[in-house]
């Protein structure tokens, strides 16, 4: 039973030592989004959804839970979303070429069409972020209007 009482003690300090180690957080001021929005100009209603359901993990700014503060939670975060930044970030979307825009357009398709995105986990914890069939045509239609606008001569600004 000393030996239990030992590892439980050592198991406590430990938790509370890796408090102190705490990764970068993902937030930033600004309109970081308007470019993405500006020039895709997704209808309102997709607009929407990428604010509930993707701006998290995929922009320059996230807004984070309250289990964010406990490591080793803000860790497997932290991780999670520099993963899905670099298979896209709506707030880089201008540093991509026009070959890169239409393969993001193409991989929204893919994902949204598979129910890959938003993950499952993500949605446990951010109900209003599950899709609904309609939603996830929404988000379809409008990748595929869009890139075309990739597929065809300059975009105007």
């Amino acid at each position: 039973m000393k030996v239990m009482k030992k590892i439980a003690k050592l198991l406590l300090l430990l938790f509370i030592a890796i408090q102190f180690f705490r990764p970068e957080k993902n937030i930033n001021q600004g309109n970081h989004l308007a470019s993405f929005i500006n020039e895709t100009n997704p209808p309102e209603n997709v607009k929407i959804i990428f604010i509930n359901s993707c701006y998290d993990c995929h922009s320059n700014n996230t807004e984070y839970p309250w289990y964010n503060n406990i490591a080793p939670v803000s860790w497997w975060l932290s991780n999670h979303i520099k993963d899905a930044q670099v298979d896209l970030n709506l707030s880089d979307w201008d540093s991509y070429d026009k070959m890169q825009k239409k393969h993001n357009l193409e991989e929204i398709i893919e994902v949204i069409e598979a129910r890959e995105m938003p993950l499952k986990q993500y949605i446990w914890f951010h109900p209003d972020a599950g899709l609904t069939g309609e939603q996830r045509e929404a988000i379809m239609e409008w990748a595929r209007s869009t890139k075309v606008l990739y597929e065809l001569g300059p975009l105007p600004r």
